[in-house]
């Protein structure tokens, strides 16, 4: 932004993009994408980006839970047989079974 408002100024472009090291290209490139636009303009899309990642990112965490949940709903499955062969004890919650079973390498499909 700094060298925009700089050209805008009047400082001659040739001595701007050598005194930056940037090319005439790129010169234009943010010219054509950053012309008009205040500094907080600039940040806005980035912080966005960011917000969009990070909720991306909930969402695939969320979508983990509900398999996990879904998972140990079902009557049948690795959690129960690894319960009832005694491996854990009765008092664990089922949720703990489970990254036991995670650990111990037992089959995740249901049924098994």
């Amino acid at each position: 932004m700094a060298v925009l408002k700089q050209a805008e100024l009047g400082m001659p472009v040739a001595d701007l993009i050598r005194q930056v090291g940037i090319s005439e290209q790129a010169f234009c490139r943010w010219k054509k994408h950053y012309a008009g636009m205040q500094s907080d303009q600039v940040r806005e899309p980035r912080q966005l980006q960011e917000e969009t990642r990070r909720l991306k990112k909930l969402v695939a965490e969320l979508g983990l839970d509900k398999a996990i949940l879904q998972m140990l709903h079902q009557k049948s499955g690795p959690v129960r047989a690894f319960r009832a062969s005694g491996q854990a004890g009765t008092a664990q919650p089922v949720l703990e079974d489970f990254f036991i079973c995670l650990g111990q390498g037992v089959a995740l499909q249901p049924g098994s």
